[in-house]
C-alpha cells in the first residue's frame, strides 16, 4: 500500500527521480515520460468525469480506467526483471484489456457505422474524452519507444492501445445520446473550406 506522509522530498531537485525498483533516472527518461503521459491522460479523464456524473455507468467505466491507469503507471515505473516472479510487481493483466474490449463492443453495438472521421467535440464530456484519447495515443507511442530499448510487460502496450479505442467509442457513445444534450458526432467534411 502506498503511504505518503511528506509531499516534497527534494530528491528530484537535480533532475532525477526514483523508479519502482529504487533506481535513479533522469526525469526525461523514456520510462518516466511514458508513465508521466499516462498521469496526464488520467487528469484529462478526471475533467471528463466532471461531465459524466449524471450517468452512473459511464462514470463507473471512467473510474475503473483511472484506477487502471495508476496500475499501468506502476507497471511502467518498475522495470521488468528477468527473474521476476508473478505478483512480485504490480503489472497490468489481460483481464483489464478484456474488460475494455467488452465495453467497447457493447457501446459500439448501439452506434451507427462511421462514414467519415469525427472532429473532436460535441458535448463537453465527449470533447474531454477525445482529448484523453489523444494523450493516451501519445503515451502509446512513448511506451512503444521504451519497449525498443528496455523489456516491458507486453500487456501494457496492448492496454494503452485498447484504451485509446475505448475512449474514442465512449466519446461517440456520449455524443449519440440525447440525454447528454448532444446532437451526435461532428463529422469531418473533406475539403469543406476550399
Amino acid at each position: 500500500m502506498v503511504k505518503l506522509t511528506k509531499i516534497y522530498t527534494r530528491g528530484g531537485d537535480k533532475g532525477e527521480t526514483s523508479l519502482g525498483d529504487g533506481a535513479r533516472v533522469k526525469k526525461y527518461d523514456l520510462r518516466v515520460a511514458a508513465y508521466g503521459t499516462l498521469d496526464e491522460a488520467n487528469s484529462v479523464i478526471g475533467l471528463a468525469r466532471l461531465h459524466t456524473a449524471k450517468d452512473a455507468e459511464t462514470d463507473a467505466m471512467l473510474m475503473r480506467i483511472q484506477h487502471d491507469l495508476f496500475d499501468l503507471g506502476a507497471d511502467l515505473c518498475t522495470p521488468l526483471a528477468a527473474d521476476e516472479k508473478p505478483g512480485q510487481a504490480l503489472r497490468v493483466i489481460q483481464a483489464q484489456v478484456d474488460r475494455l474490449e467488452r465495453e467497447i463492443d457493447a457501446m459500439n453495438a448501439k452506434l451507427g457505422a462511421l462514414t467519415s472521421f469525427i472532429l473532436p467535440g460535441g458535448t463537453a464530456a465527449a470533447a474531454n474524452l477525445h482529448l484523453a484519447r489523444t494523450v493516451v495515443r501519445r503515451a502509446e507511442r512513448e511506451i512503444t519507444e521504451l519497449a525498443e530499448h528496455e523489456a516491458i510487460n507486453p500487456v501494457s502496450l496492448v492496454y494503452a492501445n485498447r484504451l485509446s479505442d475505448h475512449l474514442f467509442v465512449l466519446a461517440r457513445h456520449v455524443n449519440a445520446h440525447e440525454a447528454w444534450g448532444a446532437g451526435g458526432d461532428v463529422m469531418w467534411v473533406p475539403g469543406a473550406n476550399r
